[in-house]
């Protein structure tokens, strides 16, 4: 059996390093941009440091665990001034995402509403949305704040002259007290219920989609939505014992005591954080439905789809993948305008933070710990609506 002939050997070409190789640029460049970058953190560190330790300021976290001392207006969750710096800024955080919550679903229900307005047939209320949009958009949002704020304070009564204008609501410069929920097992029963029947909706509403997809047809989600969103917490209230007892409001002395509290600093920030985005959300949503081609329109209206369902079905779907990216800049940027409460006295995370450093000196710590806040929010707010946004994206087949 004859031998197989031997491959002949390939020399492999010698590496020559030469200025001329853009590859070889190019890691030269990123090395000295890196070795650039790494320097400046580092003079900045050790210039910090050394300026530190010359005026005995001591560093670290360790003043978290100190007892605060000071009084916080408001706050979701039990605070004393005698816990600790730590849990005085959890209420700063807590207090930051309840009005940014909120306020991103005030503003999204707000901005739409208008944002569809501005483009209806009816020539009043389309005028009357684009005055909305250009008058909110275009006065700055701490001006805003500080009118509202004037006008929950200055121009309402106290305690006792108090507006009421329904069977346990009062408005005064204190604030808005509501009826409330008393501690009973039948209301933890309904907001339980609650949330199961918004978790069933979001599911059926996954499920109608990829049906519709499949078969053409598509279930009725309003329907059944309503239906659970109703059903379920009224079974849950039934469930716990039906309690009727609200927690009213009652005037004691010089102030309200009992039900739910707005307080003026919270109403006015929620007030101006809500209009003032919307005014942005309304040109968003705008250029959103606008992008859609009129032919989806007509061919919608062709088989006989009322305008409701057109708008509902058709128009929107399609909208919301040109509206997502620029609302999530905007949720964002919501998120962020927040800090300005401590113009108007919010205790948000700013507020009770600036408190904390001023008391304990640790202003670099205190920095840290609200850009590590709102970074960490913002960054949480990103990365939902960019799965949120690949979800409704079309998929190439």
């Amino acid at each position: 059996m004859a031998a197989s002939p031997e491959k002949p050997r390939t020399e492999r070409p010698s590496v020559r390093l030469s200025w001329n190789d853009p590859t070889l640029r190019a890691v030269v460049y990123q090395v000295l941009a890196v070795a650039l970058v790494g320097w400046a953190i580092w003079f900045l560190v050790s210039n910090t440091l050394n300026n530190l330790a010359t005026r005995n300021i001591a560093t670290g976290f360790g003043f978290l665990n100190r007892e605060a001392g000071f009084a916080i207006g408001e706050s979701l969750i039990a605070y004393t001034p005698a816990d600790t710096y730590r849990h005085a800024i959890t209420v700063g955080i807590v207090n930051t995402l309840r009005v940014a919550a909120v306020g991103i679903v005030l503003a999204t229900v707000i901005g739409t509403i208008v944002g569809i307005a501005r483009l209806s047939r009816n020539w009043l209320i389309s005028r009357l949305s684009s005055i909305y949009v250009e008058v909110l958009r275009n006065i700055p949002l701490l001006l805003q704040l500080f009118f509202w704020y004037a006008i929950i304070t200055e121009n309402t009564a106290g305690p006792r002259q108090a507006l009421n204008p329904l069977p346990g609501v009062f408005i005064s410069n204190r604030g808005i007290k509501l009826p409330w929920m008393t501690d009973d097992p039948g209301f933890d029963f309904l907001l339980w219920g609650l949330l199961l029947a918004v978790v069933l909706t979001l599911g059926f509403a996954h499920y109608a989609r990829r049906r519709q997809a499949s078969t053409g047809r598509r279930p009725p989600v309003g329907k059944v939505g309503l239906a659970l969103i109703l059903g379920l917490p009224l079974i849950g209230w039934m469930v716990g014992g039906a309690p009727t007892a609200l927690d009213m409001p009652e005037l004691r002395g010089f102030n309200f005591v009992g039900g739910l509290t707005l307080s003026p600093e919270f109403a006015a920030l929620l007030v101006g954080l809500s209009m003032y985005t919307s005014a942005f959300v309304a040109e968003i949503v705008r250029s959103g439905i606008q992008a859609v081609p009129n032919g989806q329109t007509e061919a919608a209206s062709a088989i006989g789809l009322r305008n409701s369902l057109v708008l509902r079905l058709v128009v929107l779907p399609q909208a919301l993948r040109v509206i997502i990216p620029p609302m999530t800049s905007t949720y964002l940027n919501l998120m962020k305008n927040s800090s300005l409460a401590v113009a108007i006295g919010y205790p948000d995370i700013v507020s009770v933070v600036n408190t904390t450093l001023n008391q304990t000196g640790q202003a670099i710590e205190g920095v840290a710990i609200i850009m590590a806040a709102y970074l960490t929010v913002s960054l949480s707010i990103s990365l939902f609506m960019n799965w949120y946004n690949r979800h409704i994206a079309l998929v190439e087949r």
